[in-house]
Formats: structure tokens, sequence, C-alpha cells
């Protein structure tokens, strides 16, 4: 389990953190169609919070993309490195998940986040976020829709709706079980919402969730359930 190490200059207020946003979002690459899905290693990143404590846990868990094993895993604990502020989600857990990337040895391909990227009110969610920071080829999964409008897709497995913010399309709900809720996909970086719907499916063979999100889930708040216990008895 490694550590966080906060940049010197990471953003403490709302101010300063919408001036990073505004000026890393111009760096987002939109024209790139990202790794083809089922080949190569996709990565699942996910934090557990404990703020009483001023904990965050961020898993890194490395699949092969074909069979959906496990390759390889990784976890960082640090401080909460940002209040909360709705829109401002990645900056509270993008230090501790670039440490868990940065401990694996493995290449992540493609890193699935359980957030938005570009469906996001300014443009740049998470997924965005850590694509830039990172350089690799990020998208978001979300349970939850966030502030755009959507039709309800078609019942069966594989249907989707635009996300719409006016007449833009900035991400799609799409079902990954036949009559099931859906999740909601959009680009980070360096990948097309095409792909990044193909890489969902290809990810939830039994599931809503895809399985990068619910192993990175279950391995973060294993993470967060030790460094609570060691807190507790420092």
């Amino acid at each position: 389990m490694s550590h966080q190490q906060l940049p010197a200059d990471w953003p403490t207020d709302e101010r300063s953190a919408r001036a990073v946003q505004d000026e890393l979002r111009a760096r987002v690459v939109l024209d790139e169609p990202g790794p083809p899905p089922g080949t190569g290693f996709v990565t699942g990143v996910d934090v557990a919070y404990d703020d009483e404590r001023d904990l965050v846990a961020a898993a890194a868990v490395v699949l092969d993309a074909a069979t959906l094993d496990v390759v390889e895993e990784s976890t960082a604990v640090g401080r909460i490195s940002f209040p909360y502020v709705p829109g401002l989600l990645a900056f509270r857990e993008i230090p501790t998940v670039v440490a868990a990337l940065e401990a694996l040895d493995s290449r992540p391909g493609l890193v699935v986040c359980d957030g938005y990227g570009l469906a996001h009110p300014r443009r740049f969610g998470l997924a965005s976020h850590l694509g830039v920071l990172t350089g690799l080829p990020t998208i978001g999964v979300a349970k939850n829709p966030f502030t755009f409008m959507h039709e309800e897709p078609d019942a069966p497995r594989g249907s989707t709706v635009p996300l719409l913010d006016g007449d833009e399309e900035v991400g799609r709900a799409l079902r990954t079980r036949d009559g099931v809720k859906p999740v909601y996909v959009s680009v980070g970086h360096r990948t097309s919402l095409d792909t990044a719907c193909a890489h969902t499916l290809s990810l939830t063979p039994n599931y809503r969730q895809p399985e990068t999100t619910r192993r990175a889930d279950a391995l973060c708040r294993r993470a967060l359930a030790e460094a609570q216990e060691k807190a507790t008895r420092a």
C-alpha cells in the first residue's frame, strides 16, 4: 500500500480549483478512438472515504480485457485533499488515485472511473482530469445520472440514449442488463464515446456495473478498513 504525496501547488479552495479545471480542460484529447475493447489491459479505479478521520483510500485493479481476470492490484491511502464541493470531487480523489496507479508494475491500458468525464457541468469530471494528468485513455461509467437530460433507453442490454446538454451529446445512458437501470458513460480522455460504450458492455457480462468498478470498489473499502484500524491503534 502506498501513500499519496500532494503536488506542491494542489488547489485548496474553490476558486483556485476552478482555475485549474479551466486550464487542464483545454488539454483533453477527443479525437482518438481509444484502445479496442477486449484487448490488452483495462484498469478500474475507485475511492472510499472516512471524513471523520480525514482518510481516503484508493484502489487500482488491472484486468485482462479478454478474460476479465485480475492481473494486478494496488492501493494507496492519504489525507483528504480538498473539501466536498459538487462538481469538484476530482480534487478530493485524484492524488490518492494517481498514487495507486503509480504503484502498479503493469501498464494500465484504458482506465475506467466510477464517475464522469465530459458529462460534467464544466466538461471536466474525474475521468477527464485523471486522463489529462496521467496521459492515459480514460472513461467514466457512473451509477447515477448527473444534471443532463435523457430519455429512457430501450429494455434490451446494449440499448443507449444520449445524455444531452442542450443539443450537445456529453455521454450516453447505456443498458448493461436487460430491463435494469442504465449506467451513464462518458469520455474522459483519448477515447471515443462509441469505444467507451463498447468497453462498458465488454466489462459487464454478469452485472450492471463494470467488473473494473466492482473489484476496485471492494479493494478500496478493504484498504480503508485497514487504514481505520491502524488509526484506531495509533
